[in-house]
């Protein structure tokens, strides 16, 4: 599942619910044979009423339609909302479903958190936007910054395999990809594409033989970084490889900036990425915080052509837990208008930090930014102890399981 770099791609960045939303409900109202999503996160409120809604008029009229949700993101769904869906044929899968223990779910590691959208072969959506009110301005202070990219061209047939892939029996899925050649990083297959404009690769993380894809992704391109890197990322507390090269680039020379957050959905998530805020700044990294609303994009650029956007953040349980897909783009146009988009929201939006700032817990941090390096040196292996399963992939019918119950409680009532 290397998948190689595909040129002539039409790219577009989709930010925020209100550009994400309206170009995928018009894709699957447009679609005539397939539609394929996959989603850490579906609520039932307006934007996963709504999707529910354009799913169920595209199998009316004969589109394949299959939709794979998280155990654990989308662990509320009711049945209701699930029969609807699934009695004109809606094929509705979970990831890895685990029953409740004293009313908390238990299937919090090794989550499938990508997002993916593919329409009939030809169209794609790749980011980190999930299907819930909650990516949309309307729904107050706590809504959600995030991106996606829109994407037509060779690259879409990429992901609409893997999506495949994914929905086929796990024999199945392994004898599928022996079958077929894997281009590998830096081989001549994975750079075919050249230098043209439009260039995309799709990049999965999983637990089996593609652990450290996206994290590779990023070194690669860190350490080949000249004139800027700009890293803005939801939850931030990466490996000491990746922390360290982003320091190195600061002291090579290279303009780095980090949007992190400021105003989190998750104090954890601000806490645990200000114990190593000391060490990137005294390396001459800027570091941002995004004040306005809560951070939760995945997205990079460096230089004036690589970008990624995507399902990873920087932190232990996507790059160590979590099923991710990122979209890696060489593209100076797609480059350019997230540059844009960032700069615009770095001056507007957000507080540079500094060392001043730092000083003020300096005493009490200490022990912290001890553990937190020791941690960071050695988290993959350690993360990797936690309990390990083999998730399944379970389709929803619950429409024959209430068919099967009222046949059973029937039985009953004539005994």
């Amino acid at each position: 599942m290397k998948f190689p770099w595909r040129a002539d791609n039409r790219l577009s960045l989709l930010i925020n619910g209100e550009a994400f939303f309206p170009r995928v409900f018009e894709a699957i109202r447009a679609a005539e044979r397939e539609v394929l999503i996959e989603t850490f996160i579906l609520f039932e409120d307006k934007v996963g009423s709504q999707l529910q809604a354009e799913l169920i008029a595209a199998a009316e009229r004969g589109v394949r339609v299959e939709l794979t949700v998280d155990g654990y993101g989308s662990a509320d769904l009711s049945s209701a909302f699930v029969t609807a869906m699934s009695e004109v044929g809606v094929r509705v899968h979970m990831f890895d479903p685990q029953p409740r223990l004293l009313g908390m779910r238990t299937n919090l590691f090794r989550r499938m958190h990508r997002k993916l959208v593919v329409i009939d072969d030809r169209l794609a959506f790749v980011g980190g936007i999930n299907f819930s009110a909650d990516h949309l301005a309307d729904f107050g202070p706590e809504a959600k910054q995030d991106y996606a990219v829109e994407v037509e061209g060779p690259v879409v047939h990429d992901i609409r395999r893997f999506v495949l892939a994914m929905l086929a029996p796990p024999e199945q899925r392994r004898r599928r990809w022996r079958r077929r050649g894997r281009a590998k990083p830096g081989s001549q297959a994975a750079d075919q594409a050249g230098s043209g404009p439009g260039q995309a690769q799709l990049v999965i993380r999983d637990n089996r033989r593609h652990r450290i894809d996206i994290e590779q992704q990023y070194l690669q391109a860190i350490r080949g970084a000249r004139q800027r890197l700009l890293i803005a990322n939801a939850y931030f507390f990466p490996g000491f490889r990746l922390l360290r090269e982003i320091r190195r680039a600061a002291q090579r020379g290279v303009k780095v900036e980090l949007i992190l957050q400021g105003q989190p959905d998750m104090p954890i998530a601000r806490f645990s990425a200000r114990i190593l805020y000391d060490y990137l700044l005294r390396g001459g990294v800027s570091i941002l915080e995004y004040a306005s609303r809560p951070l939760h994009g995945k997205v990079a650029l460096v230089d004036d052509q690589w970008a990624t956007v995507g399902s990873s953040n920087l932190d232990p349980l996507s790059l160590s837990l979590n099923l991710e897909a990122n979209l890696i783009i060489r593209d100076r146009a797609f480059n350019r208008q997230l540059f844009e988009h960032l700069q615009a929201l770095a001056s507007e939006h957000c507080q540079a930090i500094s060392q001043a700032q730092l000083a003020r817990w300096a005493f009490w941090r200490m022990p912290l930014v001890f553990l937190g390096f020791h941690l960071l040196r050695h988290f993959p292996a350690w993360i990797g102890w936690l309990p390990a399963h083999t998730p399944k992939l379970a389709l929803l019918q619950p429409h024959e399981q209430a068919k099967a119950a009222r046949s059973a409680a029937q039985r009953r009532e004539r005994q």
